[in-house]
């Protein structure tokens, strides 16, 4: 008896932390599941190349917008990273996509993934700078004034960059020795969607991943994250530099589409106008970026047509509304009008 008394409870134990994993497996297994609607909305980006030929340009833009956003989301909306400057990750991808082309070869697979590979180094460079020992105000002014340097060291190297008359001489090889970069951005579009198709799948495993939930606790209470034994700072490090690489990405892409680089890709406003997109689109959800994105562009498409000279001053008004109301309220508005309809009936 009293040796089947002290056998017992390691075999109670055992089960229960069995049963505790295989639960966390399977809440994890219920997250990634694709919805319906899911596969909807991708079905109808597919859908708006061939029933929206004359549009392809705009799409890509929008495309290439949605990836940048996905990737300031990753940082803001997963990890709690704040940043004002996220757009130099944008344009060193777009810089280096153009001087590869230039100087090296015009394959346009190459020059994306080097894009997207030299703002993830400049990610991983400064990333223990920033999310180690600084807080939120802190990492909002250094990031704004790295873009900032980087601007302006863009703009003096005019040597290597172009200076204020871009890069000239960027020509792209057709995708796969096949696809031709046309006038109309038939192949831009279709090269742009894929891209953030792709990467839109990595970045959804990633967040519905035990990694992806360790940086939800990190971003909810990083002592608490700490404490249980998550190590915070090469997460934040790791989601840093990754969310670097889709920046980059995004700018290579916009290079390679457009084939052509200036000082603008470093602009502040390439980092104001992605959060304005999560703003529109909603932090915190993979959706959120390219809703926010399709909005945003058409948005300033229909404006600067309908009122050219102060399509800005509509844009930033219906911003300061949509933030002011609040994005659930709009949204929810129809649904909420419904149910008072379906109400009076009875």
């Amino acid at each position: 008896m009293p040796t089947d008394t002290l056998t017992q409870p390691p075999t109670a134990v055992a089960p229960t932390t069995q049963g505790l994993h295989e639960r966390a497996l399977r809440n994890l297994g219920r997250t990634g599941r694709w919805r319906p609607a899911e596969f909807v909305f991708w079905a109808l980006a597919a859908a708006t190349f061939f029933f929206l030929p004359d549009q392809h340009l705009l799409l890509g833009e929008i495309a290439i917008l949605g990836l940048f956003a996905l990737s300031l989301d990753l940082i803001l909306g997963y990890a709690g990273i704040v940043s004002l400057g996220h757009g130099v990750f944008f344009g060193v991808g777009a810089y280096v996509a153009g001087l590869i082309s230039i100087h090296m070869t015009g394959e346009p697979i190459t020059g994306l993934l080097l894009g997207g590979v030299a703002a993830a180094i400049l990610g991983l460079a400064t990333a223990p700078l920033l999310l180690l020992r600084a807080s939120d105000l802190t990492r909002l002014m250094v990031t704004l004034g790295i873009a900032m340097l980087f601007y302006e060291a863009a703009n003096k190297a005019a040597w290597l960059t172009g200076g204020a008359d871009g890069l000239q001489g960027i020509w792209i090889d057709p995708i796969f020795g096949r696809f031709d970069f046309d006038l109309m951005g038939t192949t831009s579009y279709a090269y742009a969607l894929v891209v953030t198709f792709l990467l839109f799948l990595v970045a959804r495993r990633i967040v519905t991943s035990p990694f992806g939930l360790s940086l939800a606790a990190i971003r909810d209470n990083p002592m608490r994250a700490n404490t249980i034994g998550i190590p915070v700072g090469k997460r934040l490090v790791a989601i840093y530099t990754i969310s670097a690489l889709y920046a980059g990405i995004a700018g290579a892409l916009l290079a390679q589409t457009t084939m052509f680089v200036s000082l603008d890709v470093l602009a502040f406003h390439r980092s104001a106008d992605v959060l304005l997109v999560l703003v529109l689109g909603g932090v915190g959800y993979l959706y959120g970026g390219l809703i926010g994105a399709i909005v945003f562009k058409l948005l300033q498409d229909t404006l600067s047509t309908l009122t050219p000279q102060y399509w800005m001053f509509w844009l930033g008004l219906i911003l300061v509304v949509i933030v002011l109301i609040g994005r659930e309220r709009i949204t929810g508005a129809p649904a909420t009008l419904w149910n008072r309809v379906r109400g009076m009936g009875k």
